[in-house]
């Protein structure tokens, strides 16, 4: 291929698998350029990168989501392989994934896990089956697509998606907003089912079951109140409404009865929940608005890159 093609490895004490990866790639995309961002390491998974001949980056906030974003901003390529450096992501599949990309003209091609069952049979790490099929069906569900492998950490980008992304993930939310920011600027979303095999003996994944877990699901919603304000104020709102009108059905058959109202607080208190609905249903037809317009602003950035090939 005639386009610079950048393979992008976000490690943190990976010093027992990383050689492998490196070298899978070597053999399997001879023609990259191979980065490795070594987040903080305490063992030499850098100097073990280094003597492979590969580009070396330094990230000393902790956590996948600043590698990610150092890596990102830092390098120039036409294609962008993402992949986790503890050696369960196949290389054999990035061509074909890059060929994917660049064919069908899509922003992001993702290695699917899940689709030929390969991480279900291959995780031995207990609920992390559910964990994935609990965030495929939220987002799925809140942003009406249907990509089957959400927090896949193997993926292809074109230049106009790593030009254009900008994150505040910290951690292995990274995942999370990378899909949702793709389908919040309705780019294209590409997935191609990979064989996913578990880390080898020896090495020990990062990733806490419950506290990572419950982060990811605190991202989801967080950016589903930052892409979608309309729909999360108008729930809230019509929660807050029932609520109210609840409560004020009250004094209101009191009224009608005695032609006085008794229960004063509880009329304070309904009137104030429905003024509250009021005012995050205008929020929210703001926000829109403003979302709106960022998404054409996002359109026009876009465009530069439509005829890359």
């Amino acid at each position: 291929m005639g386009n610079r093609i950048a393979v992008l490895i976000p490690c943190y004490n990976e010093e027992s698998t990383i050689e492998i990866v490196i070298q899978d790639f070597q053999k399997h995309l001879p023609e990259a350029s191979i980065y490795v961002c070594n987040n903080n390491s305490s063992d030499l998974t850098g100097v073990v990168a280094e003597t492979l001949g590969v580009k070396v980056l330094f990230e000393a906030k902790q956590g996948k989501g600043y590698a990610v974003s150092r890596l990102f901003n830092s390098i120039e390529a036409d294609f962008y392989v993402l992949v986790d450096g503890d050696d369960t992501y196949p290389a054999e599949s990035a061509r074909q994934m890059i060929s994917i990309l660049e064919k069908s003209n899509a922003n992001m091609v993702v290695g699917d896990r899940l689709s030929n069952c390969s991480y279900k049979y291959q995780n031995k790490r207990k609920f992390h089956n559910f964990g994935n099929s609990l965030m495929n069906r939220l987002i799925n569900t809140f942003f009406k697509s249907n990509i089957k492998d959400i927090l896949s950490g193997y993926r292809v980008f074109d230049r106009a998606f790593v030009q254009n992304y900008a994150s505040f993930a910290k951690g292995f939310e990274i995942e999370t907003d990378l899909t949702l920011f793709a389908l919040n600027y309705d780019l294209e979303v590409k997935e191609v089912p990979i064989d996913y095999r578990d880390r080898p003996e020896g090495s020990f994944s990062k990733l806490n079951t419950y506290s990572d877990g419950i982060r990811v699901i605190f991202t989801f919603f967080n950016l589903y109140r930052l892409y979608k304000p309309l729909s999360f104020f108008s729930i809230i709102a019509l929660f807050l409404l029932v609520i109210g009108c609840v409560l004020g059905s009250f004094p209101v058959y009191e009224y009608i009865q005695f032609r006085f109202v008794y229960k004063v607080p509880t009329a304070i208190l309904a009137l104030g929940l429905v003024i509250m609905a009021a005012l995050l249903f205008c929020c929210g037809l703001i926000l829109d608005l403003i979302t709106n317009i960022d998404r054409k602003n996002m359109k026009l950035k876009m465009k530069k890159y439509a005829f890359k090939f």
